[in-house]
C-alpha cells in the first residue's frame, strides 16, 4: 500500500491493498507448480528454482505477516512444531537453551526427548520470573531463549522486553511463540524479540481448517538465512492451497480476535464468582499474577483464552465437559467455535497442568450464550 500510515487491521484486511496486475482480481491466485523453467542462458531471472523452497503463493502472506509483526521477514511452515523447532534445529549440540516450565505440551516434550538427545542443553524455568530467566543463563554458552505468552495453558506472562535485555546481554536470540497474543495484541519485535513463532493453524487462520506455522524475523541475516534452509531442506513447507487459505483467515484476524478479547474478558469476570469455580486463570483479570505486565505489553485486550479450575478436582471437570452443548470438546484453539477441553487428560503422565483444569478457546459466538452452556454444564456436573 502507498500510505504507510495505513494501520495493521486495514493492511490485514486488504492483504497490504494487493491487487493482480494482469486480471485486477483483488484475491491472488494458488500457483501449483512444483517447478519453474531455466532461462535460455540456464539461469532462472524468475528467482524460482522449485517449490520446496519457496512458491509465489507465500509471497502475500509472508510480506503480510512481516508487516503486521514489524519484522523484516516472514517463512510460512508445514505446521506450528515445524516452525518451532526449526529454531532449535538451527543451534548445534552442546549449546543451550531456556525454555518455559509452562508450554505448548507438543514441543515441550520434543525438547524434553529428541532436542536433549540429540545434544542441546535444555533448561526448563519458570518463564513468568524475570530473575529466574537470568539465573539460568550460562555466559558463553546460552544461544536462545525461549518464551511462550501468555502461556498455554495457565496464561502466565512473560515480560518480553526484560527478558530481550537478558538474553542480549548474554549474547543469546530471543523468540517468542506469540500464537495466543497474535499481532493484534503483542508485537515481541517492537519489544526486543529477534524472533516471533505462530502455530498459524490457530489465529491466523482462525477456522480449523488447514494445519501451518509461521516464523517472523526481526532481520534478514545470517541466522535467517538458516533457517530459510532448515524449511527447504527438511521439506516442512507449507502447502500452496493452505498458505491461499492462511491468507484469506488473516484478512478477518483483527475483528476476529477482538471479538474473542471481549467475549473472554466477560466471561473471565462472571465465572470468577462462580460458585462451581475454584479459580479463573485469564490475564485480563486485576487479580491474575501476570497483569500488570500483560497490561503493558498487550493492547486492545488480554487474548481469546482463559481456564478455569472447577471445584470437585479432575471428575467435576471431566463431567463438567462432558454436558457442554455450545461448547465444542475438541483440541486447539483460535477458531470461530468455541472449544473446551480437559487438557490434563491431552498431555498426560508427567504434565505440569493441573487436573481440575479446563482449558477454554472463545470463538465469535454470543457471549452470554457461552456462559449459560458451561454454567448448565458445571451445575449439572455438581449434582450428579
Amino acid at each position: 500500500m502507498k500510505d504507510v500510515s495505513i494501520s495493521a487491521a486495514s493492511l490485514a484486511a486488504q492483504a497490504m491493498g494487493w491487487v493482480d496486475p494482469v486480471t485486477k482480481a483483488v484475491v491472488p491466485p494458488i500457483h501449483m507448480s512444483s517447478t519453474y523453467q531455466r532461462d535460455t542462458d540456464n539461469n532462472y531471472s524468475s528467482g524460482r528454482i522449485y517449490a520446496r523452497a519457496d512458491n509465489p503463493t507465500f509471497d502475500q502472506v509472508e510480506a503480510t505477516l512481516a508487516a503486521l509483526e514489524g519484522g523484516s521477514k516472514a517463512l510460512v511452515f508445514s505446521s506450528g512444531m515445524s516452525a518451532a523447532c526449526a529454531c532449535f534445529l538451527a543451534w548445534s549440540p552442546g549449546d543451550h537453551i531456556i525454555v518455559p516450565k509452562v508450554m505448548y505440551w507438543s514441543l515441550r516434550n520434543w525438547l524434553a526427548t529428541f532436542a536433549t538427545h540429540w545434544g542441546l542443553k535444555i533448561d526448563f524455568v519458570d518463564a513468568d520470573r524475570t530473575d529466574a530467566i537470568a539465573a539460568a543463563v550460562r555466559p558463553g554458552a546460552t544461544k536462545l531463549i525461549w518464551l511462550e505468552t501468555p502461556a498455554n495453558p495457565t496464561w502466565s506472562i512473560s515480560d518480553i522486553a526484560a527478558v530481550a535485555e537478558i538474553a542480549h546481554k548474554a549474547g543469546a536470540l530471543l523468540a517468542i511463540d506469540s500464537t495466543v497474543a497474535t499481532p493484534v495484541l503483542t508485537r515481541p519485535i517492537e519489544l526486543g524479540a529477534d524472533i516471533v513463532m505462530h502455530s498459524a493453524t490457530k489465529y491466523l487462520n482462525g477456522h480449523s481448517d488447514i494445519i501451518a506455522g509461521a516464523l517472523i524475523g526481526a532481520r534478514d541475516d545470517a541466522h535467517w538465512a538458516k533457517l530459510r534452509a532448515i524449511r527447504a531442506q527438511l521439506g516442512t513447507i507449507l502447502g500452496q492451497t493452505e498458505a491461499w487459505l492462511l491468507m484469506r483467515g488473516i484478512r478477518t484476524l483483527f475483528p476476529r480476535v477482538q471479538w474473542a478479547c471481549r467475549s473472554a474478558q466477560s466471561l473471565a469476570e462472571r465465572f470468577a464468582g462462580h460458585p462451581m469455580v475454584a479459580a479463573v486463570l485469564y490475564p485480563g483479570l486485576a487479580s491474575f499474577p501476570g497483569h500488570t505486565i500483560a497490561a503493558r505489553q498487550m493492547r486492545g485486550g488480554f487474548g481469546g483464552m482463559l481456564s478455569i479450575r472447577v471445584k470437585g478436582g479432575e471428575r467435576a471437570a471431566i463431567a463438567t465437559a462432558a454436558r457442554v452443548d455450545l461448547w465444542k470438546r475438541a483440541t486447539s484453539l483460535g477458531g470461530v467455535e468455541s472449544l473446551i477441553e480437559h487438557r490434563a487428560s491431552v498431555e498426560g503422565p508427567g504434565t505440569p497442568c493441573p487436573p481440575d483444569l479446563l482449558r477454554l478457546s472463545v470463538g465469535v459466538e454470543d457471549s452470554s450464550d457461552l456462559f449459560n452452556d458451561l454454567d448448565q454444564a458445571l451445575r449439572r456436573a455438581h449434582n450428579a
